[in-house]
């Protein structure tokens, strides 16, 4: 039985239009929703096995559990040769590709991180991510570009140039950023990744979504549909917050979607660095030191996934410079 790989895209790949130049024609890329379903129950009634992969590169949670809510709209016959793969991404994985450009950027240029505007959310993570991929690293200029939102690529561009640097260099943090022609002073240090080693990552996300099931049964719809648990407000703990006994690290707070005020009675912690959605690291630890590193490499995964991730993303005590 053949395997048809669905790639399912968002706002980081403009609903999947972006992914037409990365993946190979093998791959169907749709943007969700209706356009998932058709394409799932087409390839169902020709015999064929679907496994759908979520093409976040960690900004778009919510794309994961969307995908997942679309998936339980299929039929008993449809859903049992359905998989839904882990996304193609983690932000710990993110900051890894991003640090692999930098260092291909001279020292005196700065570093524009740069993506299409989401929500809110997915706007402050992408000025988390900026961060990270600067802290350690050598450039003393890092800013953000949000396209479609602010600040733009030119005002990113002039806020590097207010700070010294003689130009910027647009590091892609999405699939769909364009070159910045009529840019003044910038040029594109893209893409993010070649289309050699996104379809190595791709073939990885499939192949652990299909031992997965051969394993344990485990189709990976139920898991995913949390996914975007805490993409959102933290908890309120102001004067009618009861209950509540945890403490807060240096990661993303810990949000379940509730408005501010509300009483819940949870009791736990929060790990510093990436948030997995349940308070740890992409690594499944709480290690606060290992926490932004991207995600350990599983038995028989491709290598090529982890080309330009960085282990020492945030080190222990000191910078590897």
């Amino acid at each position: 039985m053949t395997d048809r790989v669905i790639a399912v895209g968002g706002h980081e790949s403009d609903g999947a239009a972006a992914l037409a130049g990365v993946l190979g024609p093998e791959v169907t890329r749709v943007g969700g929703g209706r356009e998932l379903v058709r394409e799932v129950r087409s390839a169902r009634a020709a015999g064929e096995r679907v496994c759908v992969v979520p093409m976040t590169l960690g900004r778009d949670p919510s794309l994961v559990a969307d995908a997942a809510r679309t998936l339980l709209a299929l039929d008993a016959g449809e859903r049992a040769g359905t998989l839904l793969a882990e996304p193609f991404g983690t932000t710990a994985h993110l900051v890894g590709w991003l640090r692999t450009l930098a260092n291909r950027v001279p020292d005196d240029r700065a570093l524009l991180v740069t993506a299409p505007s989401g929500d809110p959310f997915s706007d402050a993570d992408l000025f988390r991510t900026a961060r990270l991929v600067g802290q350690y690293g050598r450039h003393r200029v890092v800013e953000v570009a949000l396209l479609g939102g602010a600040p733009d690529l030119a005002e990113g561009v002039g806020r590097c140039r207010a700070l010294g640097a003689p130009g910027a260099v647009v590091l892609p943090a999405a699939w769909a950023v364009p070159e910045p022609a009529g840019v003044a002073h910038a040029e594109y240090g893209g893409p993010l990744l070649s289309a050699s080693a996104a379809a190595g990552v791709l073939a990885s996300r499939v192949r652990q979504a299909r031992e997965r099931y051969e394993r344990s049964g485990d189709d990976g719809v139920d898991r995913a549909l949390a996914a975007d648990h805490d993409h959102g407000h933290a908890h309120s703990h102001g004067p009618d917050d009861h209950g509540h006994g945890h403490s807060h690290g240096h990661g993303h707070a810990h949000s379940h979607g509730h408005s501010h005020g509300q009483s819940h009675g949870h009791g736990h912690s929060h790990s510093h660095g990436a948030d997995d959605g349940h308070g740890h690291g992409p690594d499944g630890g709480g290690d606060h030191h290992r926490a932004l590193s991207p995600a350990p490499r599983t038995a028989g995964e491709s290598p090529v996934e982890h080309q330009g991730s960085a282990p020492d993303l945030v080190p222990s005590h000191r910078s590897p410079r």
